[in-house]
Order: C-alpha cells, then sequence, then structure tokens
C-alpha cells in the first residue's frame, strides 16, 4: 500500500494557522468546538512556516522508506497501512528520528498523565541529602498521523478556509510536477 500524505499548495495558504489549532486540539482529546483552550498542551502535528510571499504547514510526507523508522533503537516507529505511526509508549526521546527526518517535521513533546508532566524512568540521581531526585521530563517524538482515529481523515484539511490541504500519494504529487 502506498503511502499518503498532507500537501498544501502555497498559493492558497494565507497562514493563518487554524490546521496547528485544530490538529492541536484534535489529538488533545478535547471536543473541537466546546474546549476550554486554555487547559490544552498545545501541540500540532503540523507547522505553518510563513515566508515573504507564501506560507504553508510543514509536516509529515509519511516516506516509503521511513528513515525515522530505520533509525529508532526501540522500534517505537512503524510503517503501516499507509502511514507512519509513533508507539509513545515504546518511544524514548532520543532524537534520532528527529535527526535523519528530511522534511523537520518530527518535533519532541512532554508527556502528560493527568495534565502532569511525567517524569522520565531511570533517570534518578541522589543528591548529597540522600534524596533521589528526577533529573528530566519524559519527551516523545511526535509527527502527524493523518489523523488515523478520525473518521472523516485529516483535521487539518477539513479546517482549512481555503482548502489549500489535501490528501494525495506520491504518484499524485509526481503528476501535478
Amino acid at each position: 500500500m502506498q503511502n499518503s500524505f498532507v500537501i498544501a499548495d502555497p498559493n492558497k495558504c494565507i497562514g493563518c494557522r487554524t490546521c496547528m489549532a485544530a490538529c492541536a486540539i484534535e489529538h488533545s482529546g478535547e471536543d473541537f468546538f466546546h474546549t476550554d483552550i486554555e487547559n490544552i498542551n498545545f501541540n500540532p502535528r503540523l507547522n505553518v512556516v510563513k515566508m515573504a510571499e507564501v506560507s504553508a504547514p510543514v509536516q509529515c510526507r509519511q516516506c516509503d522508506d521511513s528513515p525515522c523508522a530505520t533509525v529508532c533503537p526501540v522500534k517505537a516507529i512503524e510503517n503501516e497501512n499507509g502511514c507512519v505511526y509513533i508507539n509513545k509508549n515504546l518511544c524514548i526521546g532520543c532524537k534520532s528520528c528527529m535527526v535523519v527526518c528530511p522534511y523537520g517535521a518530527i518535533e519532541l513533546i512532554d508527556q502528560y498523565n493527568d495534565n502532569q508532566k511525567i517524569f522520565q524512568q531511570n533517570l534518578k540521581t541522589v543528591k548529597n541529602s540522600g534524596n533521589v531526585v528526577d533529573l528530566k521530563w519524559k519527551t516523545v517524538a511526535d509527527k502527524c498521523d493523518l489523523c488515523v482515529d478520525r473518521e472523516e481523515g485529516p483535521v487539518c484539511i477539513e479546517v482549512c478556509p481555503t482548502k489549500a490541504l489535501k490528501l494525495v500519494t506520491y504518484e499524485d504529487e509526481k503528476k501535478c510536477v
């Protein structure tokens, strides 16, 4: 199965970042239209880049050869059913996938449990007083998953006011060039 991905027409994108807001809300688990925006961990899985003349979101291209999956030391990234997924339960936040991503589409985000940051396991130190202290917050890789749990497909496509976003395959993209 050939992977699909979301692409933007930079001539239509107005840089409004509606796609970013919708993505963050969709993946927060909150109701899109009835949410308290202050309580959302704002982690969109795409980022709008504005240039002098054009703007467009940067997001995962769901690479068929998935360099991020190849380099992951714990096999937390898998390419299946036409999409590249990150298993956040396995991810150790090593940043290897970020380094090899040709699109700069992977970010590290803090992990939360009941709105509380989680500390990274097995990274503890003992202070002079004998107290054990956690060293760092748990972070995991995050990227576009094409809203896999959403029946209607990627929310960014649905909310774009100028219809600049569309779901394509690499073959579709080649036909446009």
